[in-house]
């Protein structure tokens, strides 16, 4: 061996060495490195390079939990209603109950395949559930994307279950009869707008336990105005008030709205017994809306919908035979007046 390539040896041999590894290791990992670039020095060294970015971002991450509580943070930042903020810490709570592990997990590590299964765990017996916790846990990785905690959402590629829409059944005109005359009770009697609110506006329950009857209505022209930050899904709209004198019912919201209005269904006869549906009186509305107006663009416009779609396929069989009990509704609450359409 000539003097320069044993000096060539020595020199390798010194920066071997210099890294503080094992020389024979150091070498192993060299020849590891030139194999993966198929002995090309150049594009072995772009592989040790591709390699050490991959290092970089696997160790930029952070648990599932910080995630979380990072996502909850941002949004409370941003003035989310406080419901949107309880049921996104309640179902990320339980995602990370019924999967032990999952709170500690790295966010980067997370697969499509591991997000179904978390979701499965939790939320697996209720479709209902699971779209909107599949919605929430999305929402988790938005943020860690933000925040280069991870390179792409694993939950976008997770199927959305269909939702099988059960048959509307509305209040029957008797049991509308019985809620208004619970209204009347001096104990309930404060409940009478909301009441009214629901029943013939169609309005949400979330959305009317949020209304300043002072702002948001306008007694003279007979409209409700219900603003995109009282609107359970953001968007504004305007529902005429269209039953009943209004100068007969209580004007006020109360406190404590959901208890008073549990008591007041309770005190109509709904208990453990006779379970109350939810959003019956919604669908009350836009059931003898459709069947007594015949005018779904209208019944859109008032319900807060994007389009008739849904409508049309939720109501359409519902509004058989409705006919009759339809003009009843409109015209049987207790503070009779003309009915206007």
């Amino acid at each position: 061996m000539n003097t320069e390539n044993r000096d060539r040896e020595q020199a390798a041999l010194e920066v071997l060495r210099s890294t503080g590894v094992d020389v024979l290791e150091a070498a192993l990992v060299a020849r590891e490195a030139l194999e993966c670039g198929r002995g090309r020095v150049k594009r072995a060294r772009e592989c040790v390079r591709l390699g050490a970015e991959e290092m970089r971002k696997r160790e930029k991450t952070v648990t599932f939990r910080k995630a979380v509580e990072m996502a909850l943070e941002e949004r409370e930042k941003k003035n989310r209603r406080a419901r949107t903020v309880t049921d996104f810490r309640y179902y990320c709570k339980r995602l990370m109950v019924r999967n032990p592990g999952l709170a500690e997990r790295r966010v980067r590590s997370v697969t499509s395949d591991d997000c179904r299964a978390y979701l499965q765990a939790a939320y697996g017996e209720s479709p209902s559930q699971y779209r909107k916790a599949r919605a929430i846990l999305s929402g988790v990785f938005s943020t860690a994307i933000r925040h280069d905690w991870c390179d792409a959402n694993p939950v976008a590629r997770v199927e959305v279950p269909d939702v099988v829409e059960m048959p509307i059944e509305p209040l029957t005109i008797e049991e509308v009869e019985r809620l208004e005359a619970a209204a009347q009770l001096p104990e309930h009697q404060e409940m009478q707008l909301s009441l009214h609110l629901m029943l013939y506006c169609g309005i949400r329950p979330t959305e009317v336990s949020r209304i300043d009857p002072e702002r948001d209505i306008d007694w003279q022209n007979r409209l409700v105005v219900v603003r995109p930050t009282t609107s359970k899904t953001g968007g504004g709209r305007v529902v005429p008030l269209r039953c009943g004198n209004i100068d007969a019912l209580r004007h006020d919201i109360p406190r404590r709205w959901v208890q008073r209005w549990r008591a007041l269904r309770k005190a109509a006869g709904w208990g453990q017994s006779h379970a109350w549906r939810q959003d019956v009186c919604r669908h009350t509305f836009a059931t003898y809306h459709a069947a007594h107006f015949r005018n779904f663009p209208a019944l859109q416009l008032e319900m807060g919908h994007r389009d008739s779609a849904l409508l049309r396929t939720r109501y359409i069989y519902a509004t058989h035979g409705a006919d009759g009990n339809a003009e009843s509704f409109f015209k049987c609450t207790k503070y009779k007046v003309q009915c206007t359409n």
